[in-house]
């Protein structure tokens, strides 16, 4: 089912509030969707993740919609799983099929407003493009919880950033500037936060005026041919499994999400 704009809204006016956890507004065929937990830094509840996939299955498949922007509400674009819900129950421990949604048919920039850390950082890498605002910063703290990845991180951080710089990243979970993103080529370019969206929706424009299957097959070439491929992505699904298969334990976890809040205090400020 399409979603539908407010009563009085044009077709190209199309601004709606989905739900608490995900907002879309749909304007001039660009879909921005934002994660809504600002208070959580955004970190992925399993129904935030539920939401998620869903509007991005809707939008993918709406007729009005040509380019999506993923972006995050206040300071944060998002600080991965939520550590309280994964130390409490684990439902929102998702490996699925090595993606945080289902496979995009359309092209999806990623509009990084603050901090994207681990299972955000995965969000973003799943994007076509990064544009970041300058108070934006990136890091992959998996190992610092005691996890490891499985939406793509070891397969698509190296191919962002190269091996080496992939591998300092996650071995250290250290903090990395927007500048020093873009110096790397995580991201294509930095902007003040003021025009964060306006970038990246003048960008998401220039995409949809162009010839709209042409770019759909151009964007499934590039994501089947960049490195890794499916082989890579199954690998890392295999040994995230094998690794979550020995259990969580609720107090380590704990533990964890406490000491890597005061580290990242001090690395991301």
């Amino acid at each position: 089912m399409p979603i539908a704009a407010h009563e009085g809204d044009t077709p190209d006016k199309a601004r709606n509030r989905v739900s608490d956890l995900v907002l879309v507004d749909v304007t001039d065929r660009i879909a921005v969707i934002t994660l809504n937990r600002p208070e959580a830094r955004n970190a992925l509840s399993s129904d935030m993740l539920t939401q998620l996939a869903e509007r991005m299955h809707q939008l993918d498949a709406q007729a009005d919609v040509d380019v999506l922007v993923l972006t995050g509400a206040g300071r944060a674009f998002c600080a991965g799983l939520d550590l309280k819900e994964m130390a409490a129950s684990g439902a929102n421990i998702r490996p699925g099929d090595g993606r945080p949604w289902p496979q995009l048919a359309k092209p999806l920039i990623g509009a990084i407003n603050g901090a994207a850390v681990t299972g955000g950082l995965e969000l973003a890498l799943a994007c076509d493009f990064l544009i970041a605002s300058e108070q934006a910063r990136f890091a992959d703290t998996h190992t610092r919880v005691g996890l490891v990845p499985f939406w793509g991180m070891s397969v698509l951080l190296p191919q962002a950033v190269g091996v080496r710089v992939a591998r300092e990243m996650s071995l250290t979970g250290n903090f990395m500037t927007a500048d020093e993103a873009c110096r790397v080529g995580l991201v294509n370019r930095v902007v003040s936060a003021d025009e964060l969206l306006t970038v990246a929706r003048a960008l998401a424009a220039d995409i949809a005026s162009a010839e709209p299957s042409a770019t759909r097959v151009l964007v499934s070439e590039y994501r089947r041919f960049s490195g890794g491929g499916s082989a890579a992505l199954a690998e890392e699904i295999r040994t995230a499994e094998a690794f979550l298969g020995g259990g969580i334990d609720p107090v380590l976890i704990e533990q964890r999400r406490v000491a890597l809040i005061e580290r990242a205090r001090q690395q991301a400020t």
